[in-house]
């Protein structure tokens, strides 16, 4: 097994790809309806295959990583990530782009599952808190591509260029990185079951929680953009800077997150993280200026940040679910709402308006308030995904 920094580096390296691959998606969005003239409707509906795409791989990229290793499930599945994205960038007409997203959504959600399992490996052999900041890491994945979006559309390039260049240079970067010798946990899970599982017990209130935080990472990843656009004004190119905001607070409070969960308790920054988002959000609805719709996407950034870490570590740590198993199940209320989130907003910006739509995140902020208690290790009765 490699030393503690190079354990850190290798996963690490992981979750900067997978963030800056979707960060290089949801930064085009916009431009993506334009070049296939979506409506708000049209674009939920492909934003729920890639959806479909993430919840049908959550239970098998689980399964393999117990019993193959998470650290060559991850490698093998960041590959056919960067293929996704690249046949996004060509697709000809509507449904070839549908059929793409599904694919682009199930390797996400392969890799990401995966590389989490991986990820409470590394923590497990460094020996102390890490987890947040390899989320930190996704996050400064997703600003930088969102960033290439920024420079993209300020530059006029297109779409399929952009989206290749920039995928295989992240790749590249980080592929190189992540070569070392890893030797995974590898476990019988037991008599095959059913594939798609809800978690239960104490972690169906932990993947709850994941879904509250995460459907509004997943809102501001693909909406952030139009909303910037529609209700305050924003050129395209300034709209791009939203996401890029947003996780740049994402970055910086997963970075300290660690530290904070510390010093009050898992419990205590659930609870804070769910109140400040909850602000955010106001923020941004209530005032119909750019400058006040960035600074509300900022403060939903640093509240939603340490959520995901909290859920993944308490699942990945549960004394009677096997770590690909819990986070698999955990992962499908999770990620799932971050893949689920876009689609729901588009459907209710059709139904009412997107200022009116963002609302329901301040609800789902609210709630992870209420249920913060559920994030802590204490509740530990038996339970099965």
């Amino acid at each position: 097994m490699p030393d503690p920094r190079t354990a850190w580096r290798v996963v690490t390296a992981m979750f900067i790809l997978n963030g800056a691959l979707f960060g290089i998606w949801a930064s085009r969005i916009p431009a993506v309806a334009v070049r296939f003239n979506l409506s708000p409707a049209d674009l939920g509906g492909l934003l729920l295959l890639l959806a479909a795409g993430a919840i049908a791989s959550f239970p098998l990229a689980g399964r393999f990583a117990d019993r193959v290793g998470a650290a060559k499930v991850t490698r093998k599945v960041a590959i056919a990530y960067v293929g996704a994205l690249f046949l996004i960038a060509i697709a000809p007409t509507n449904l070839a782009l549908a059929a793409a997203l599904f694919l682009f959504g199930a390797t996400h959600g392969g890799m990401d599952v995966a590389m989490n399992v991986w990820a409470a490996e590394a923590e497990r052999h460094i020996g102390r808190p890490v987890m947040s900041s390899f989320h930190a890491m996704f996050s400064l994945g997703a600003g930088l591509g969102a960033g290439s979006g920024f420079v993209a559309e300020t530059y006029d390039i297109g779409i399929t260029p952009h989206f290749i260049i920039a995928a295989t240079v992240a790749a590249a970067i980080t592929l190189t990185s992540a070569r070392a010798e890893w030797i995974s946990d590898v476990r019988e899970t037991g008599p095959a079951g059913p594939i798609f599982r809800l978690p239960k017990g104490p972690l169906f209130a932990v993947g709850f929680i994941a879904f509250c935080s995460s459907l509004g990472e997943g809102a501001m990843a693909d909406w952030s953009a139009i909303f910037l656009v529609h209700s305050s004004g924003a050129t395209e190119a300034q709209a791009a800077l939203g996401y890029t905001v947003f996780s740049i607070a994402m970055v910086v409070m997963r970075l300290l997150g660690d530290g904070i969960t510390l010093r009050v308790g898992a419990v205590g920054a659930a609870r804070l993280a769910g109140s400040v988002a909850t602000v955010g959000v106001l923020c941004a609805v209530g005032f119909g200026t750019f400058g006040m719709a960035l600074t509300g996407f900022f403060l939903m950034g640093v509240g939603y940040a340490m959520i995901m870490p909290l859920a993944f570590s308490r699942a990945a740590n549960d004394p009677h679910v096997s770590p690909g198993a819990a986070l698999a199940a955990v992962s499908t209320l999770g990620y799932g709402g971050l893949l689920l989130g876009p689609p729901v907003i588009g459907f209710l910006a059709e139904a009412t308006s997107l200022r009116v739509a963002f609302l329901f995140l301040a609800f789902l902020a609210v709630m992870i308030v209420l249920l913060s208690k559920k994030i802590s290790m204490q509740d530990t009765r038996k339970t099965s995904p």
